[in-house]
Order: structure tokens, then C-alpha cells, then sequence
């Protein structure tokens, strides 16, 4: 009988807890993406899920040139990895903007951009822009119905459009929207949801085309929406945590047949009881800002969280018995994002075996 896929023949050389990668899976994840887009060119993916340079590569040699990011951090990554198109979706407020000029400046090769909301930001890039004798693409952000980031589709977003086209040195990117609000599990539901929440944004487009303001793309939606995105063929689409995919999205998106590609590998500590194992899982291996259960055990799918702590998750399942201390468990987490980013490496196996190390670049923060 074959081992299970997540097995890992080399474990006992890894010190638990450790991320683990499948890149074959994640090149399945890329290629099922491309192939909901129907283009490379309509992909612009959001790397804040994975953080990783090695991964940003391996987008690049599937064709996919354009890029999302929300830190610094990640843009400079970016920039390290030559990726020709990179959007900066976070408005650079304080010292971000000088920040951001640097970044043009060290990778001249990378066409950056950012994303804004606000006037005042949008005079401050201009006057740094103008006295670094360089040029900022921007994009003007808009609410769809988050009411998180953005300036709502109407004459307010006129007024900045227009502002960013008749500013020296800022130069119009386009419109992006983000559609963080539109969740539910059912398909049609969400295409309804999201055709509701992007007609106002469709309507200024029109309205700028005809004031003679050209918008060059629109970037919209994340991974949940991104189907519905990719049907229209103005749309840049931002799906990201597809390529590793979780059991949070898996859950609540059956639609969406992408594979596990990132894993925690944790080990059993110790044994306080028949039925409960103690694992070396703690908040600060795996997200826990979400409620439990936080991980999904492929080989004790029954497992049930009763205690987390910052080193230890504590399980208990009938299953229990079958396991000693020391031995590994291999669980999908709930949110994979912010679990990369507790992780400065990570394992890479391919047939069942660990075969190199990358590091997750761009987890930390440019100070």
C-alpha cells in the first residue's frame, strides 16, 4: 500500500513545528488559475498568501507577469525577483512614501504602482515624485461594499481620478476594487453579489471614458470572486490564496477544486490522557484568530482542539492510542496566509521527500 501524498519519509530530520511546501501541487494551483483566467495577461495574483521569491518565480515561468502585493516588504521581494508589473495595494502614508520612491529607484527594471484613496496622500506622492524627478503610477481605489479601503464610485472618485491624471508626477493606473465582502458559499449567489457590488464601479468607468479620462485596467476581487472576475475581459484578477489553498476556503467554496499545497508538520509532546495528545502547535506556528478548529488533521481527521496556547495544541480523538510522543501529525491550517507569515522557512518535499528549504522572504516588515 502507498503512502498517503502529505507523508514525509525524511520527517525525522525536520525539528517540528515546520511549514511545508508541495510545489507540485502549487504548479497544479497555478495552472488551474491560469486556466480559470484563460490568459497569463489576465492574472494579477496577490503573493501576500505565500511571501515567497521562490513561488513568485515559479508564477513568472507560467507566464503571469503582473503582481499584487500589500507590505513593502513583499514589493521589495518582488523587485529582487524582477517581476515586471507590481502593484502596491496599501495607500503609503508617513515615512512609506520615501520608502516607496527607494524601491523605484533600486529596481528601475520593476513597473511599481500603489493604491490610493485620498487626496492628501495623492499631493504628498506628487510632491515627493516631482522632487525625486521621477513618476508614480497610481490607482484609485474604490469601496465596493467592503467599507474598509477605498473612496466610493460617484463624483468624489471623479474628482480624485481626475486629480491623478492632471497631477506632475502621478500617472493614472487604473481602478481597483476589492470585493472582501462578497463570502458565500453558493456560486450564483456570489456572482449575483458581485455583478450588484461592481456595477457601480463599471458606471464610473464609463462615466471617466466619456470625460475623456482613460482607465487603463481595473484590478478587482480576491479568490472567492474570482471566477465571476474572470469572466469580463477589462478585469485584472487577484486571486491568492488559491496556490496554497486552505481548509477555510475549501470549506466554504467547493467550487473552487484547488489542492493542499502548504502543511504543518507538528509532533507529539506529550500524553496527558488516553484520548488527548499535546502537540508542539502553537499560536505561534499556526493563525489563531480564528475560531477552532484552526487545523485539520489529514491522518486523525477526528481530532478535536480543546486547549491552545502559544506552544501547544491540545487534541483529543479516539484515535488518540495510535500515536506516541514524538510522533507526527500532518494538519492543513484553517487560514494559510497569516500562517506563513509566523514561518522563516520552509520544508520543500517532492515524492515524499525533503528536499530543500525556502525562505519566506518577505514576512517581515521594511523598518
Amino acid at each position: 500500500m502507498s503512502a498517503a501524498w502529505y507523508t514525509v519519509d525524511n520527517a525525522a530530520d525536520v525539528v517540528t513545528p515546520a511549514l511545508v511546501l508541495h510545489p507540485g501541487r502549487i504548479a497544479s494551483n497555478i495552472e488551474k488559475m491560469i486556466g480559470i483566467a484563460g490568459d497569463p495577461a489576465r492574472l494579477r495574483p496577490h503573493i501576500k498568501t505565500h511571501k515567497s521569491g521562490m513561488i513568485v518565480i515559479m508564477l513568472l515561468a507560467q507566464g503571469i507577469t503582473k503582481f499584487k502585493c500589500a507590505t513593502l516588504a513583499e514589493a521589495e521581494m518582488l523587485g529582487e525577483c524582477l517581476a515586471p508589473d507590481v502593484m502596491l495595494a496599501a495607500q503609503p502614508v508617513g515615512p512609506a512614501v520615501s520608502r516607496l520612491l527607494d524601491l523605484l529607484r533600486r529596481y528601475p527594471d520593476t513597473n511599481f504602482s500603489v493604491m490610493v484613496d485620498d487626496e492628501r496622500c495623492l499631493a504628498r506622492l506628487a510632491e515627493a515624485a516631482a522632487a525625486a524627478g521621477i513618476t508614480i503610477r497610481v490607482w484609485l481605489d474604490l469601496d465596493c461594499g467592503m467599507h474598509r479601503t477605498g473612496v466610493k464610485p460617484g463624483e468624489a472618485a471623479v474628482g480624485l481620478y481626475r486629480f491623478i491624471h492632471s497631477t506632475p508626477g502621478l500617472e493614472v493606473a487604473g481602478l481597483h476594487a476589492y470585493d472582501g465582502h462578497i463570502h458565500d458559499t453558493d456560486m450564483e449567489i456570489r456572482r449575483q453579489q458581485c455583478e450588484e457590488a461592481f456595477t457601480p464601479v463599471n458606471r464610473l468607468r464609463e462615466q471617466l471614458s466619456e470625460l475623456g479620462l482613460p482607465v487603463p485596467a481595473i484590478v478587482a476581487g480576491g479568490t472567492p470572486t474570482f471566477p465571476v472576475h474572470a469572466q469580463p475581459p477589462h478585469a485584472e484578477c487577484s486571486p491568492g490564496t488559491c496556490v496554497l489553498w486552505d481548509f477555510g476556503y475549501a470549506d466554504r467554496y467547493p467550487d473552487l477544486e484547488f489542492e493542499f499545497a502548504a502543511l504543518l508538520l507538528t509532533r507529539v509532546v506529550s500524553k496527558p490522557a488516553a484520548n488527548r495528545l499535546c502537540l508542539d502547535l502553537g499560536h505561534k506556528a499556526v493563525a489563531a484568530e480564528q475560531p477552532s478548529p484552526r487545523v485539520r488533521f489529514l491522518n486523525l481527521p477526528d481530532a478535536r482542539e480543546v486547549m491552545h496556547s502559544e506552544e501547544h495544541l491540545v487534541i483529543e480523538s479516539d484515535g488518540a492510542e495510535w500515536f506516541e510522543v514524538g510522533d507526527c501529525l500532518y494538519a492543513v491550517p484553517r487560514h494559510v496566509c497569516p500562517t506563513v507569515a509566523l514561518h522563516d522557512r520552509a520544508f520543500v518535499v517532492d515524492e515524499g521527500r525533503i528536499i530543500d528549504r525556502w525562505k519566506i522572504s518577505a514576512r517581515g516588515r521594511i523598518s
